[in-house]
Order: C-alpha cells, then sequence, then structure tokens
C-alpha cells in the first residue's frame, strides 16, 4: 500500500509540474463560484465531486481494528497528500488540453509503465477490500454484542490483536452480493452512482450522530452543538440531494440493501424482547423458590451448577426447569446474567458484582462492552476473589435452547415477523460458543416459548 500512494504520488507530481498553476484550485473561491454561478448545474455536479472522497468512511469501520493513532497517522501522513497530489496532477493535464475521455488517472502513466500500473492498482484494490471486509466484521460483532444480530460464528484468527477476526456468515455475504453488483452494473461507471448514494447517506448519518454525542457524551451546550453538526450537516446534504438524482440510475440498490439489513436487525431487536418479556411473566422469587425445593424434598446432589440467565432478578426459568425435569438441584448455585453495555469497554473494577441470595446461592452481574468477547469460566475464577465458593473443579453450566412459536392470544409478535426471527434463532450460534463454555461439561434443556 505505501508503494501503490507512493506511485500516485508520484505521477502526480509528473502532471503538477506541466501546469504547477493548478494549486490554485485549493482556494476554494474557484469552486464556490463555479457551484453558485452555474444554476442546477453547478449543484449537480456535486454528484461527481462526491466521488473524489469515497473510501474515507471505511476509516471509521476499521478504527475498531486499529485504534485511532493508526488510521489518523495513515490519513495525515500517507493517504491524503498522495490524494492531493494526484488529483492536482490529473487536474494539471485536463489544463494542458489532454482528453478527458477515458480514464485520466493512466493518463499521468508512462506508456511503458501502464501494465505494471494497473498490476499495482488491482493489487492495491484487492488489499483496500480487506479493510472493508474486517470493518464489517468488527461492526457486525459490535451489533451482536448490542442485541441487534442474532448470534453468529465468530473466528478469533490472531491471539494478538482482538479486531483480527473472521466471520464466515458476513464474508460470503459479502461475495455474493458483490458477484451480483459486478454482474448486475457491467462496469465501474454504472457503479458510482450506487457508491455515491451509500456513502453520502453514510456521512450525513455520522454528523447527525455527532450532534447526539457531542450533546449526550460531551455535554455541549445545544447552540454549540447544532453549530459545528449543523455546519456539516449542511455539507453532507448538499452531497446527498445531488446524489438522489443518481437514484434510478442505480442508487436503488444500496438503499435496498441497507432497509434489508435494518429490517433483519430490528426484528430479532423485537423478538429478543419479546422473548424477556415473556421470561418475566414467570419468574419466582429466590426465597420461594428454595421453599419449595425444601418442601418437596428435592434431592440436593454435589457440585456446582451455572444458569446463565437474561433476568435481572429471582430465579432463572432454565433452573425451574431443570428441577422440574430432573427432579434434582445442585447443592451449590451460580446464577449469571451478562450485560453488554453500550461503551467499547468495562473496566475490571466494574466487571462483576456477586451477591448471595441465601445460603450457597449466589448471583452475579456482568458487564461486558461491546468490543469485549464474555468469557464466563474467566468470570468464575474472578469471582473466587469477591468471596464466591463455587467449586471450579466440579462445574456444570445448564444453558436453555428456545423454540420460538407463535402466541394463540393475538397478543404477540405480527406472524411474519414471528417467523423470521425463528429463523434467525434456528441459525444463530449457539450460547455456549458464544459465552467460551467449555463443551463436555453444557447441558442444554429445550424449551417453547410463544411471542
Amino acid at each position: 500500500m505505501l508503494l501503490w500512494f507512493a506511485t500516485m504520488a508520484v505521477m502526480g507530481i509528473w502532471g503538477i509540474v506541466q501546469h504547477p498553476t493548478v494549486f490554485a484550485a485549493l482556494n476554494p473561491v474557484y469552486g464556490l463560484s463555479y457551484l453558485f454561478s452555474n444554476g442546477s448545474t453547478g449543484f449537480l455536479v456535486l454528484g461527481a465531486v462526491f466521488l473524489c472522497v469515497t473510501g474515507a468512511e471505511a476509516l471509521y469501520a476499521d478504527m475498531g481494528h486499529f485504534g485511532r493513532g493508526p488510521i489518523k497517522m495513515a490519513w495525515f501522513a500517507v493517504v491524503f497528500p498522495s490524494l492531493i497530489l494526484n488529483y492536482a496532477g490529473q487536474a494539471a493535464l485536463v489544463l494542458e488540453g489532454a482528453p478527458t475521455d477515458g480514464n485520466i488517472f493512466f493518463r499521468l502513466c508512462p506508456a511503458i509503465l501502464l501494465i505494471p500500473v494497473i498490476v499495482l492498482a488491482t493489487v492495491a484494490t484487492v488489499i483496500a477490500s480487506q479493510s472493508i471486509i474486517t470493518g464489517a466484521f468488527s461492526m457486525t460483532r459490535q451489533a451482536i454484542q448490542l442485541g441487534w444480530l442474532p448470534r453468529l460464528q465468530i473466528k478469533q484468527t490472531s491471539s494478538e490483536g482482538y479486531g483480527q477476526i473472521y466471520v464466515g456468515a458476513v464474508n460470503w455475504l459479502l461475495m455474493l452480493v458483490t458477484i451480483g453488483l459486478t454482474i448486475g452494473f457491467g462496469k465501474s461507471d454504472n457503479l458510482a452512482s450506487a457508491y455515491g448514494i451509500a456513502v453520502s447517506l453514510t456521512m450525513l448519518m455520522t454528523s447527525a450522530l455527532l450532534f447526539i454525542a457531542m450533546r449526550e457524551i460531551w455535554g455541549w451546550s445545544p447552540w454549540a452543538a447544532g453549530s459545528v453538526a449543523g455546519f456539516f450537516l449542511i455539507i453532507d446534504s448538499a452531497f446527498f440531494l445531488a446524489n438522489l438524482t443518481k437514484v434510478a440510475e442505480g442508487g436503488y440498490v444500496p438503499l435496498i440493501l441497507a432497509i434489508s439489513v435494518y429490517g433483519m436487525m430490528w426484528i430479532w431487536h423485537r423478538g429478543s424482547e419479546a422473548i424477556a418479556a415473556r421470561l418475566h411473566e414467570a419468574l419466582i422469587p429466590v426465597p420461594e423458590f428454595m421453599a419449595r425445593i425444601a418442601e418437596k424434598n428435592i434431592p440436593r446432589v454435589p457440585g456446582t451448577a451455572v444458569f446463565p440467565t437474561r433476568t435481572e432478578r429471582d430465579t432463572p426459568p432454565v433452573m425451574i426447569w431443570h428441577v422440574k425435569h430432573n427432579r434434582a438441584l445442585h447443592e451449590h448455585l451460580f446464577v449469571l446474567n451478562v450485560q453488554i453495555l453500550s461503551v467499547p469497554w468495562v473496566s475490571s473494577r466494574n466487571r462483576i458484582s456477586i451477591e448471595e441470595i441465601v445460603p450457597n446461592f449466589w448471583r452475579a452481574d456482568a458487564r461486558f462492552g461491546f468490543m469485549e468477547r464474555p468469557n464466563i469460566p474467566e468470570l468464575l475464577a474472578a469471582g473466587k476473589s469477591l468471596g464466591c465458593t463455587v467449586d471450579l473443579a466440579d462445574v456444570t453450566y445448564y444453558v436453555g435452547r428456545e423454540t420460538v412459536i407463535g402466541r394463540e392470544d393475538g397478543k404477540g409478535l405480527p406472524a411474519w415477523q414471528e417467523k423470521i426471527f425463528a429463523v434467525m434463532e434456528r441459525n444463530a450460534a449457539h450460547v455456549s460458543d458464544f459465552f467460551n463454555l467449555p463443551s463436555d461439561q453444557v447441558v442444554e434443556i429445550g424449551r417453547q416459548i410463544a411471542i
């Protein structure tokens, strides 16, 4: 990539040398003059100008992998200067009278080096696509952690880099969509309309989120936040409106894809909330449940039973079903509720809180950021330092596997949403994999939940 950007910079400098006055274009007066003196034509040309900045939005997606520092350094020290020089070199050729048909970028290249530069551009394109793929992996995991997508199988590809992951389902989906777009659009010029809509809308949404961040996270006043965000919103809105004229030319593709992805996220979130609501309808307080155990002389067997649960209080439904079907209960009980917070990381001192509700019955609340990977065995080890006396050498994990069905009273989700959610639930990765549970210590309990 360094070779690619260095090549672009050198090619741009070669063009600038032929017409150095091109640097006058850095004066924004020329651009504004053209914009305001050419009516609708000047406005519509923004849709083409906008394509010069596409790709920058991928930096935000990859920030979760590399951090803020490397992204800033790569942009300001390498990418941005190389792009400015190359675009200036292309403009210089046009000012010198070079024909504008075809690809002006390759007109900067000497004929003898054209094939090597094309090969280098192809390799750089493949490498650059990896940034989009890894960004998609990162955002998918964050959406899963926050409860907006079903659990997917995530493979950690590096023991050192947390962000180095592989999500097979996302990778195959990207491949199918890419092949479909390539066949459907035929050439990159036809794809420009779709790309312009996608990126301009992304940046418009980013500016809106900036306003929310300034208000809710940084505590800015409405006037200050509105002034800063409003400046960017005006610019982004102009680019987006200019690109809207290309909806019929292919801009509808990213809109359809966005609606499809958001629809899946919305249905999954609604279904998850419906399951949580049904579970809360039949909760039994822990003292009452333990009193029933003693009253019915339910045998207490040696060992520790760990129950991951979505409930924030009372007895987990999985524990109730376990006693109902197996008619026995372990001596030591550990109930764990894992919460994924809307922050990337949670400090170790705020990771877990444990309370002994009744003798030998502990309830723990664990908190993770959306960039972290929950690991229950490690949590149990940490619980020992907080006074929990569970025997880690003899632990059995009890997890529920839900089968979603529709409610018959007409109070549940619409039938079409329930069916889509049920399909996603059946194909989601197992909770034991999500929590890194040892497979030889897990007991599954099937259950039907009507939503």
